[in-house]
């Protein structure tokens, strides 16, 4: 069971770190059966089908170069390198996307107690989920999954 998040509920995700340079980006999402087309049956099942990879098995959760990670879907810009550190859970974490507005929020209970997923704003693909008990500054930990992203030097 899936639920919206409030306007409340989502500003509490919301963070002030951006970065001051972010990549151009026109959302052209498409429908589902256009993604199920157009990418691999790995990334259909995370993004779009409520799957999930296992830990330490992305080889972006070990990613420590300088750039930015793309929505595997969609191409939309989300994450800076500057704010990827190690949680230790196996998948790629960071402490704030590149923009308030890159990601949107709802409440998930496929694990029976609410988590709150993240999902690209502009296609609407499930990206992971987002936790309150990460790094400074903004003390949340975005812990995504390898398969729904793309990274670019």
């Amino acid at each position: 069971m899936k639920k919206k998040l409030t306007p409340k509920e989502k500003n509490h995700y919301r963070t002030l770190e951006t970065r001051e340079i972010i990549p151009e980006f026109i959302c052209n999402a498409r429908g589902k059966e256009e993604y199920e087309d157009i990418l691999t049956e790995s990334v259909f099942k995370v993004m779009f089908k409520d799957g999930t990879e296992p830990a330490f098995s992305h080889p972006l959760h070990n990613n420590k170069e300088e750039g930015i990670y793309y929505c595997a879907a969609c191409g939309q810009p989300l994450f800076g390198s500057e704010a990827k550190f190690d949680s230790g859970t196996g998948w790629p974490s960071f402490f704030a996307p590149l923009a308030p507005e890159c990601v949107d929020f709802e409440e998930d209970y496929f694990l029976i107690m609410p988590r709150t997923a993240v999902m690209c704003s502009c296609c609407n693909g499930h990206l992971g989920h987002v936790f309150d008990d990460g790094p400074a500054p903004t003390f949340f930990r975005f812990c995504m999954n390898g398969t729904a992203l793309n990274f670019k030097k």
